[in-house]
């Protein structure tokens, strides 16, 4: 049986695996809606161009490393950015799935360059101290609700493109990262109300300048040592939710020219996805698009001896298993 044959099936003894454990809940809703539980399916959302260029178009690809459909090329009405069509709701998402079920405009992904998933969300989020390894390996105690900072929606760049180190800083540390995706408008859920608000999930690298995050500089605040231009590559696709079967249970790795740096698995999480997104919804309103990264893994730079930073020529691949891989190159 052809690999991409064997991915679907086992992506759809997933999902029926899931449904058969999950009891919908009854309680009405906060989140308003735009896409239900019982609409969304295996899928995997890509945003691209061409290999030369050209426009920029909305694709799904059916299994990792296959072909893809670009959705957007074949209907108008559905939008080339997965933040629009987000907003759509579930009659994009039903144009979508008509379109893929017929099979037309098919591009071999050897033909397409891969941008950001996601990009000009409202929100980027961030939480830290999230994996009990990445603690122990600081020396500091889990903490007791989650540690919440932010990059901007500026410092995306796509699951190829090239990492640009500062000038201003020579300590730039990787950090490999489960990212959620919110697929709606929500606020002040409860934990019976997050399955409807994520839309699925991807890789995110949490680029970190340590000597701007772990010093007295900008008054003792590390944002500059997080939101400095290219300093989150994200992608390279959206993982629908029902495609995985066990997000809490998922390895998380990342390399440094071929040499594995982190090793984890998100079973680790202090915090997981859903405490994350009901935590973060009492504080603000979360909109379709926004991007949450939960945390990453042991096996960060600054905490080997000696410290390790990213150099100029290095290759930085990050790989969560069922999502996808990352191949950034360090400029």
């Amino acid at each position: 049986m052809p690999y991409r044959y064997k991915l679907r099936l086992i992506s759809r003894a997933c999902l029926a695996f899931r449904n058969s454990r999950t009891e919908k809940s009854n309680t009405h809703f906060a989140a308003s809606r735009n896409f239900s539980t019982s609409g969304t399916v295996d899928m995997r959302f890509v945003q691209f161009t061409g290999k030369d260029g050209g426009p920029q178009h909305l694709g799904v690809q059916l299994v990792q490393g296959g072909d893809i459909i670009a959705v957007s090329a074949i209907d108008s009405r559905i939008p080339n950015t997965m933040k629009k069509f987000l907003e759509g709701g579930d009659d994009l998402l039903k144009k979508a799935k008509r379109i893929v079920a017929e099979g037309r405009s098919v591009i071999p992904e050897t033909d397409v360059t891969f941008l950001a998933p996601v990009t000009k969300m409202d929100k980027l989020a961030c939480v830290g101290l999230n994996y009990s390894g990445h603690c122990k390996e600081q020396g500091v105690s889990p903490p007791e609700s989650p540690v919440i900072f932010s990059k901007f929606p500026s410092n995306i760049i796509g699951p190829r493109d090239n990492i640009m180190l500062p000038s201003i800083s020579d300590k730039v540390d990787w950090e490999a990262e489960l990212a959620i995706v919110i697929g709606k408008k929500c606020k002040a859920l409860d934990k019976n109300e997050i399955e409807d608000c994520i839309f699925g999930y991807t890789i995110a690298q949490d680029i970190t300048a340590r000597d701007w995050q772990k010093s007295k500089r900008n008054g003792g605040q590390f944002l500059l040592g997080k939101a400095m231009d290219t300093f989150c590559p994200l992608g390279p696709a959206i993982v629908t939710k029902e495609a995985i079967c066990d997000i809490n249970n998922l390895p998380v790795r990342t390399w440094v020219n071929g040499n594995l740096k982190q090793d984890g698995n998100t079973s680790e999480l202090i915090f997981k996805p859903y405490d994350i997104v009901a935590y973060i919804s009492q504080f603000m309103t979360l909109l379709p698009g926004d991007v949450i990264l939960t945390g990453t893994p042991a096996g960060v730079g600054f905490t080997r001896k000696p410290p390790e930073y990213l150099q100029r020529g290095d290759v930085l691949e990050t790989e969560i298993e069922g999502l996808g891989r990352m191949r950034n190159k360090v400029l």
